[in-house]
């Protein structure tokens, strides 16, 4: 099914979860937080929150600075 992640167009299985995306892009340890259709999804979901068809995800990270 086709989603887009952070505005690029993804091709992923359905069924898939946050989780499983994120691993699949190997970023799993630097996300920090996860937007679907502009509505934030909680950490504790990630594993369960399925992704569906047409789905725009931000994945967001956040970096230190001054």
């Amino acid at each position: 099914m086709n989603i887009i992640v952070n505005g690029e167009k993804l091709n992923i299985s359905k069924n898939s979860t946050i989780s499983q995306l994120l691993q699949i892009l190997e970023i799993s340890d630097k996300v920090m937080a996860v937007a679907i259709n502009m509505e934030i999804v909680k950490k504790d979901k990630w594993d369960t929150h399925q992704i569906e068809e047409g789905d725009k995800l931000e994945l967001l990270h956040f970096v230190g600075g001054g």
